[in-house]
């Protein structure tokens, strides 16, 4: 692939450029310790990451702290536990406290010498707001699941980028996504006709974690296993 082609990079956000395990993780595990749960962060990531979907899909209009909180009640029922008002908002309300990967701010800045970046997440405004102080990207959209009032895979963050695109006078091939979750990104590009780069974050890991795995046909163009490594191939690139 010639990754000067291009004119302007969509972003999935969390699990590409947030280590949203990292901070799913930070509350769940010491929910499941405080229930007396002998679980790892693995297994309890995988029994969220379905309850997450399933919600989202179900209720698209929810803002993303309801979607979260509501996740973590159906995963604490199946796991035969109870989980409390207060644990639910715990998770709800620490979307902007989850960290950045290490690498992200610094390949962000040095794609935006080449690119017109834009943000296609999965979250609220005031929960990427708080993200993007550690990400200190220089956006040139940012498309929130509470501007398209639905979640991906569905399609609707992608006719908000079509639209997007229009205005910032790139065309469709001029773009290229790029995302780690093969779920929510790599099966709708595929979908769109979109040309694609998996961020494989876990590319060391076994499972899924709390991505729910792929449930429809996905393809990618390029794999990187970090955000550095993405970058470091841009700059050779040009």
């Amino acid at each position: 692939m010639d990754l000067t082609k291009f004119q302007a990079l969509s972003f999935d956000c969390y699990g590409t450029l947030i280590d949203w395990e990292s901070g799913l993780a930070a509350v769940l595990s010491p929910w499941a310790r405080e229930q007396g749960l002998e679980l790892s962060t693995e297994e309890l990531l995988l029994a969220y990451s379905s309850h997450e979907a399933a919600v989202a899909a179900e209720t698209p209009f929810r803002l993303y702290p309801d979607v979260l909180a509501t996740a973590f009640r159906r995963a604490g029922a199946e796991l035969g536990r109870e989980v409390s008002d207060s644990w639910a908002r715990r998770l709800g309300d620490s979307v902007p406290d989850w960290p950045a990967f290490p690498d992200s701010a610094d390949a962000l800045a040095r794609l935006a010498a080449h690119y017109q970046l834009i943000i296609l997440s999965n979250v609220h405004r005031a929960g990427f707001a708080g993200s993007n102080r550690q990400l200190r990207g220089d956006f040139a959209a940012i498309i929130t699941a509470e501007d398209v009032g639905a979640y991906k895979p569905a399609e609707n963050h992608f006719r908000a980028l079509d639209a997007t695109l229009s205005e910032l006078g790139v065309e469709r091939s001029g773009l290229l996504h790029v995302a780690q979750s093969l779920f929510h990104d790599h099966v709708p590009a595929k979908r769109e006709g979109l040309p694609s780069v998996w961020i494989n974050r876990r590319r060391d890991q076994p499972g899924w974690g709390a991505t729910p795995e792929p449930s429809g046909e996905f393809s990618y163009d390029l794999e990187f296993g970090s955000m550095g490594e993405f970058a470091d191939a841009v700059d050779k690139a040009f």
